[in-house]
């Protein structure tokens, strides 16, 4: 399998994903958008389009005009060529702005762990089901998907994050939470300038270092499910490659 990873930010890369993807013996990719690193024009090359998060946010697309190529290249990965991608945090809200949706500010971020109710329809799943429900995970965002695009199916949703977690297609899945955190990820994560407000906003003076012990609690939890969903996503990549060659 060779895996197409778009980054925003070079510390928002897979994380712990690459660690399983190594023991899989998946060849990745990573593209570093806000660099200027071009989209490859072909790709039809690649197994699975992997979009993660970044500091900035979908309708600033004039700061960051790189936006524009990368939601019309997730669009064609997903409606033209119908293969798997994984979208989390911004890659999540990028999935809904390429196929339809709308994406906005959120009323309140969510920073830390954090317990997401998946929905009926996530016994279905190929990617979230029997996985248990309240589901731990952590959050670092300040915006979310307002309106879903036609078709698709949420999956999760916390009290302030109606859309946690939707499905299009067979095979297209966004993510609003951070599956790939490692023991490293709230630090690296805190230094950056707009992580650091949501983080202050969120949780208050000395939000920081109270992330830190929380997230160290649940991170084996966290890893477990990283683990989980990892592998049913390469299953379904598996089954499109099956499909594609039959």
């Amino acid at each position: 399998m060779h895996f197409l990873v778009f980054q925003h930010v070079a510390v928002e890369h897979p994380g712990i994903f690459r660690d399983f993807w190594k023991d899989a013996g998946v060849r990745w990719s990573a593209i570093e958008l806000d660099e200027g690193e071009p989209i490859p024009k072909d790709l039809t090359a690649f197994d699975a389009l992997i979009v993660m998060g970044g500091p900035m946010d979908v309708w600033q697309r004039e700061e960051n005009p790189w936006l524009t190529p990368e939601i019309a290249a997730i669009r064609d990965f997903v409606v033209d060529l119908g293969r798997p991608f994984l979208g989390v945090c911004l890659g999540h809200q990028l999935l809904a702005e390429a196929l339809g949706g709308h994406v906005g500010p959120a009323m309140q971020p969510e920073v830390g762990p954090c317990p997401v109710t998946l929905n009926r329809h996530h016994g279905e799943d190929p990617l979230l089901h029997d996985l248990p429900s309240p589901l731990t995970t952590f959050q670092w965002h300040g915006a979310e998907v307002k309106t879903l695009p036609a078709d698709a199916v949420v999956l999760a949703h916390t009290p302030l994050c109606a859309i946690q977690a939707f499905r299009w297609g067979p095979c297209a899945f966004g993510l609003q939470f951070h599956a790939e955190i490692t023991d490293e990820t709230v630090d690296v994560w805190g230094r950056i300038p707009a992580y650091r407000c949501s983080l202050e906003t969120a949780l208050g003076e000395g939000g920081s270092d109270r992330l830190a012990v929380e997230t160290r609690v649940v991170l084996p939890e966290l890893n477990k499910t990283a683990r989980i969903l990892n592998d049913r996503f390469l299953g379904v990549v598996q089954r499109s490659r099956s499909t594609a060659l039959a």
